[in-house]
This record gives C-alpha cells, sequence and structure tokens, in this order.
C-alpha cells in the first residue's frame, strides 16, 4: 500500500473556483473573465463570489461594460481578489480590477451533471449572470507546488474538469468569445474549466 500523503502547510481557503475567459481572437486581449468561488472554509467563513470582468483592461468602462464582484460575503470576496484572484494568470496586472464594483448576491444555483453539463447562476438585483460548460471531459486531481501554484506561496491540490465549449451570460446575452486551448498539469485544456476540491495551503 502507498503511504498517506500529507500535504504541508496551514489550510487558508478551501472550496470550489470554476472559470471561463473567452477571447474573440486566440492571438488577443481576453474579452471576458468570469471566476466564480463556492468558499466551505475561510478565515473570513464561507461565502459565494463571482468575478465578471467584462472589461478586462478599463479601470473606467462604460456602465453596460462595467467589471463586477458579485458577492454574499464582502470581506471574502475582498480577501480572494486581493490574495489569490489578482496572481491568476489571466487576471495579474490588468486595469479592470482597479475598478471593480461590489454588489450583494441574492441567489446561487448550480445545474447540470459535471460528467457532461454544468452551470453556475447568480442573481444580484436585476442582475442575473450564467456560466455555462459544455462537452465535459475525464476529472483528474493533481497537486501544485509553491512554484507552480498561482500565488508562488501555496501547494494546491485540486480536481480539475475541462470542457469542449463554455458560455458566460448576462440577463440572457450572451458575451462575445470563446475559451482557447492551454495546458494545466501536463493535460490539454482550455481558459474554461471546473475546478473542485479545491484547497490552497501557505507553506
Amino acid at each position: 500500500m502507498q503511504e498517506t500523503i500529507l500535504f504541508p502547510g496551514k489550510v487558508e481557503w478551501s472550496g470550489e473556483n470554476p472559470g471561463i475567459s473567452l477571447k474573440e481572437d486566440p492571438n488577443g486581449p481576453f474579452t471576458t473573465l468570469a471566476s466564480f468561488f463556492r468558499v466551505v472554509l475561510s478565515p473570513h467563513g464561507a461565502g459565494h463570489a463571482l468575478v465578471l470582468m467584462q472589461s478586462p483592461h478599463e479601470a473606467n468602462p462604460p456602465e453596460g461594460a462595467a467589471n463586477w464582484c458579485l458577492t454574499d460575503n464582502e470581506p471574502l470576496a475582498r480577501w480572494l481578489i486581493a490574495e489569490y484572484l489578482s496572481h491568476f494568470g489571466a487576471f495579474r496586472g490588468i486595469a479592470g480590477l482597479a475598478g471593480l464594483r461590489f454588489r450583494k448576491l441574492d441567489e446561487v444555483k448550480s445545474a447540470g451533471d459535471p460528467r457532461s453539463h454544468y452551470s453556475e447562476s447568480v442573481r444580484a438585483g436585476d442582475m442575473t449572470v450564467s456560466m455555462a460548460w459544455q462537452g465535459l471531459g475525464e476529472p483528474f486531481c493533481f497537486a501544485f507546488a509553491p512554484p507552480q501554484s498561482a500565488t508562488g506561496k501555496h501547494v494546491m491540490p485540486s480536481l480539475f474538469i475541462g470542457c469542449e465549449s463554455a458560455a458566460v451570460t448576462v440577463n440572457g446575452i450572451r458575451r462575445p468569445g470563446a475559451p482557447i486551448p492551454r495546458e494545466v498539469a501536463g493535460r490539454k485544456l482550455s481558459t474554461a474549466m471546473l475546478a473542485f476540491c479545491e484547497t490552497w495551503l501557505r507553506v
């Protein structure tokens, strides 16, 4: 039998963090970034947060293309953005985070079967945002060591599921663009995937 694997470090948060990043031109900038957090354990308690960047590279976009954080736990959301999300590849250094607007979540719903299709939908007042993943692939479990993790300070065991296509809709209107290919832990995926059972341990 294999020995028990005990990960080093202090658990900072655990939960889910599926995301969708879209481009209209594979060689151009991202046109939409959406990262959803369902946190079950953290220094700020449990909660949800959807960071939706409709204008990732603009600090002061027009009203209809604003950048949002929709959350039911704002201290948690601000901590996740500052300590984690701002270090994620597509989010690192973008102007849109500086003008991020916060809005209270009223409802969160997940639907589907992660073996084939899955969705997360949130409602904040008159705003409804849906993230949908289609053609889901084989789940795989891995652990990033600090040099490979987004922050460079954490061990991150996680379960990932890639997909063939994905969409982000805001009040029923689909955001432009599509995921592009990327590689994670030696697997060919895309910039849209499900990330479940994700735990960040500071070492």
